[in-house]
């Protein structure tokens, strides 16, 4: 019987000996069955409920739901060997509402807004951080205390609110005269569910702006009328800037426009718009890329005034509904370094963790850099968007209110007095304060 060239037999002496293609064809065949065995393995105890599980509900969903399952979940995943049952969704409030009415929460979640979060944890629904989460990691305006003394939240991610984008190639000039034409301001009030939003940032930020911390808390607390000189002033300069009741062109686009979408015009030719008033994320959308976007403070293009009075900030904030091992492992890895430094530059956001900053390779520091100091900087004063510091009710309504005065500006005083009716009718928030320093 002949050996085959590629056979041990027929090597010569001293030479490196090459295996058979039959023995690669069969660990090739054994290690794939291996793989489908360990996939079947894990499907099975999946189905059979044997691997730990814990749910998380939060509004990422399309191609942000990708990104966060791959740069956040997947990790977790491999890391603890923990399933992360996730539900992403644009009307996560509404999701999140009905499945506690019917006593099926998730474990954690990820809300927005610190006003809803302190109604649930008033009603005993969140359980408090302590021993989980160190909220010096975070500070006491993002892992705020709540009025019975507890943490019940972190920031996974913050964004800063108070500013306004424009194409690297549009000079300081250009932006002042833009700024005072309503067809250059990039307006888009679609989201689903929560439609209305962008036009309640734009309100918040122009009294913040105008009359500083004091004044904006008050208003965020339910302590200052909506019928108040500086509120109503505030919706009547945005009128002015965007152009509300007016153009029927470009209030049909803002009004038909979803609000991720409209940064595109920007890319047009002609251009469609110069300058969007929106929170630092928007930097990741392709459009704003493309367009080499910087930023400048709003407080000069919004109200006149040289320097911001404050900003305002946002953040992506993580409760605990059910104190599982699964739950409180997730917890604590989302308040890790690591799942903060992944999702912040991910989602082009910040982590305001004390441990985790923007380092000097990131490839986009030129913009960043500046954005983290102004998140971190303690000299200045930092106020958490109001509308999400409200009552959920209040909140909605505030953002529908925007719509309608958008298309319908004679109708303010009829939308303020419902919402004074209405922040009436819901109380004090269980909130301390909005603003980590109010300076005069």
């Amino acid at each position: 019987m002949s050996a085959h060239p590629g056979d041990p037999a027929t090597a010569a002496p001293g030479t490196r000996r090459r295996p058979s293609r039959r023995l690669v064809r069969t660990v090739t065949v054994v290690a794939s069955c291996l793989a489908l065995l360990a996939a079947a393995v894990v499907v099975g105890a999946r189905v059979l409920g044997q691997e730990p599980t814990v749910t998380l509900l939060a509004n990422w969903t399309g191609d942000d739901e990708t990104n966060f399952r791959k740069a956040v979940i997947e990790p977790f995943e491999r890391k603890y060997h923990i399933h992360v049952d996730y539900q992403g969704s644009n009307a996560e409030s509404q999701v999140l509402g009905a499945d506690v009415e019917a006593g099926t929460p998730p474990d954690v979640v990820v809300l927005t807004g610190p006003g809803e979060l302190a109604e649930y944890a008033r009603q005993k629904h969140l359980l408090p951080l302590e021993g989980l989460v160190d909220p010096e990691d975070f500070g006491p305006s993002w892992a705020m205390r709540l009025t019975d003394g507890h943490v019940y939240w972190f920031p996974l991610k913050a964004d800063l609110k108070s500013i306004v984008w424009y194409p690297g190639e549009v000079g300081a000039q250009q932006r002042g005269q833009a700024a005072h034409e309503p067809a250059q301001w990039c307006v888009g009030m679609g989201s689903g569910a929560t439609s209305g939003w962008p036009g309640t940032d734009w309100i918040e930020d122009i009294l913040l702006q105008r009359y500083g911390p004091k004044v904006y808390e008050q208003w965020a607390r339910g302590d200052l009328s909506w019928r108040s000189k500086q509120v109503r002033d505030a919706w009547t300069t945005w009128r002015d800037l965007v152009g509300a009741g007016g153009d029927p062109d470009l209030v049909r686009r803002a009004l038909k426009t979803p609000f991720g979408a409209v940064s595109r015009l920007v890319t047009t030719e002609p251009r469609g718009c110069t300058l969007e008033h929106q929170a630092s994320f928007i930097r990741g959308r392709q459009a704003w890329r493309q367009a080499d976007g910087r930023w400048s403070p709003s407080a000069p293009l919004l109200v006149g005034t040289a320097a911001n009075r404050a900003w305002e900030v946002s953040g992506d904030l993580v409760a605990l509904l059910h104190s599982t091992p699964e739950a409180r492992k997730l917890i604590r890895y989302l308040a890790s370094t690591d799942a903060q430094r992944a999702w912040g530059a991910e989602k082009s956001g910040f982590s305001v963790h004390t441990d985790v900053r923007p380092g000097p390779g990131d490839p986009d520091s030129d913009w960043r850099l500046p954005l983290a100091r102004t998140l971190r900087d303690p000299e200045e004063a930092h106020c958490f968007d109001a509308s999400d510091a409200m009552p959920p009710a209040v909140r909605d309504a505030f953002a529908e209110a925007t719509i309608e005065f958008l298309a319908h500006r004679d109708h303010l005083e009829t939308l303020l007095r419902s919402l004074e009716t209405l922040s009436n009718t819901r109380g004090p928030t269980w909130l301390r304060s909005v603003c980590d320093r109010t300076p005069d």
